[in-house]
């Protein structure tokens, strides 16, 4: 039950992380760059925000889990997702 609590809030984290990223970015643009590119430009930046965030989000987790692992054994505390078959079966 652990590993699926774990699983769920893994992933809710790393959605809330994404949408922060992405409105971050959303606000440095706003502030900073808004009426001072072209109309063209600023057409590509959504996606590119986007998958920046996206991109963001993934270190920002992997950063995330790797202080967690610092601090508790997984091991313990979490049953392996993908547990291996015995040899011959």
């Amino acid at each position: 039950m652990n590993t699926v609590l774990f699983l769920i809030g893994g992933t809710v984290f790393n959605i809330l992380v994404t949408i922060a990223c992405f409105l971050l970015f959303l606000l440095v643009y706003s502030n900073f760059l808004y009426g001072r590119v072209g109309e063209s430009v600023a057409a590509w930046m959504l996606p590119l925000f986007f998958a920046g965030a996206i991109v963001a989000s993934f270190f920002i987790y992997r950063l995330a889990l790797k202080m967690l692992m610092k601090k508790i054994d997984m091991e313990k505390y979490f049953e392996p997702i993908f547990a291996r078959r015995p040899k011959g079966k």
